[in-house]
């Protein structure tokens, strides 16, 4: 039997949400593209962006109820095959239905890698869950700046969309031949008995914090996903603003530990709700060079979002197993699949409406945007309230939560 190497797993896995991240981010840069090219409408690629969103649940909830009986590494070998078919698939799309597919199996892998990896990361380094679960996030906004920064560098040269997408084939190889050659340690420190993990679904915490991360999903989703569109006349460059946002949400994620540690989860979700509703309102006020201050303020609210909500189910939930974790990632992306098309359709309406007031169609664009960006306000500023309702009862929720402590086999 092969040694199991902690540390090359990890690395592993930081690579597979780097592939993750890119398609997102490289979605964003080339939107603009998809809709000239195929003649596609707002509404329709937010249809498009929602297959990534959809299928994503679907593998977390599949890998979840699996992940006990299948392990780690067979759920990512299906992560693996599933990038390289949407990717290959949408590198030779033909126009709309052909993307809406691709998509879905392009968010089916990125589904499974959060599948794989969260419950994996969490067992492995069960003394400092939420910090490493981080750690690891970190490569979200990590490859969010790498693949923001390879669009807009092949967009500004001419290359088109179909090479922005092909690009994202080299990491997807390279994670993996890690996985592939890698033994995967087995689970000893999460719940494994599926009956218990479905029959500690029914607890309301875990039901309270289900609805809240369909809010802190799309608070951070829903403006990156559609910065390019929304913020194309604005002055600021949409992909140097994505970069700039996610590469500070990089760093805060790496050093989430004493953060976590001084706060816990709960005030840093509280932190977080609040400091992202001030900066999706500056957003929507901001002009030209102080849209790049407002983003700031964003990175910094939703840095720890996604990843503190999956650690706070591991260390407040722990019965509930890896089935927990994936669903509460599943109900993230689902809540922003559905989503999608109706920002879309908001940007769409309130682009007609400046258009039929006389403005030219470019100041429209802003327009929309910014009164898309003031609808978009009010998801942090509701999951802002029910973190206060959370933060009210913390000392009693920290009899039910997992021993923390900082550990030797965390990478530093």
């Amino acid at each position: 039997m092969k040694q199991v190497n902690k540390n090359q797993i990890f690395i592993a896995a930081c690579i597979s949400l780097v592939v993750t991240a890119m398609t997102f981010a490289i979605r964003a840069g080339i939107l603009t593209q998809l809709g000239e090219e195929f003649e596609i409408s707002n509404e329709k690629l937010g249809w498009i962006n929602s297959m990534a969103f959809f299928g994503f649940p679907v593998a977390m909830i599949i890998g979840g109820l699996l992940y006990n009986k299948l392990g780690a590494k067979k759920i990512m070998v299906a992560a693996f095959f599933s990038h390289l078919l949407g990717l290959l698939l949408t590198i030779f799309a033909g126009g709309f239905w052909t993307l809406i597919i691709s998509t879905f199996f392009i968010g089916f892998a990125n589904g499974a890698v959060e599948a794989a990896c969260n419950p994996m990361i969490a067992d492995m380094y069960t003394k400092n869950r939420t910090a490493m679960l981080n750690k690891f996030h970190v490569w979200f906004p990590g490859g969010i700046v790498i693949g923001s920064l390879i669009s807009k560098f092949m967009t500004d040269f001419g290359m088109g969309w179909q090479l922005q997408i092909g690009v994202m084939l080299i990491p997807t190889l390279i994670y993996g031949y890690m996985f592939f050659k890698q033994e995967l340690p087995e689970s000893e420190h999460i719940e494994k008995d599926t009956a218990t993990n479905i029959k500690s679904l029914l607890d309301p915490l875990f039901i309270f914090i289900l609805i809240c991360m369909t809010l802190t999903a799309i608070s951070e989703f829903g403006p990156q996903q559609w910065v390019e569109t929304i913020l194309g006349n604005s002055g600021a460059s949409p992909m140097l603003v994505l970069a700039m946002v996610t590469g500070i949400m990089a760093l805060g994620r790496y050093f989430a530990g004493p953060i976590v540690h001084r706060l816990n989860p709960i005030g840093v979700l509280l932190m977080s709700a609040i400091i992202t509703t001030a900066a999706v309102y500056s957003m929507s006020i901001a002009e030209g060079s102080m849209i790049y201050l407002a983003a700031v303020l964003f990175a910094l609210g939703v840095c720890y979002f996604w990843p503190t909500m999956i650690g706070f189910t591991s260390e407040y939930l722990p019965k509930t197993g890896a089935l927990g974790m994936s669903l509460v990632g599943g109900a993230g992306m689902f809540s922003t699949s559905i989503w999608q098309p109706v920002i879309g359709s908001w940007l769409d309406n309130a682009k007609e409406t400046a258009i039929s007031s006389g403005i030219a169609e470019e100041i429209a664009e802003l327009s929309a945007g910014k009164a898309t960006l003031g609808k978009m306000m009010f998801f942090p500023l509701t999951v802002g309230v029910l973190f206060l309702i959370l933060f009210m009862f913390r000392k009693k929720l920290e009899e039910r939560r997992v021993p923390q402590g900082h550990t030797s086999e965390e990478i530093v």
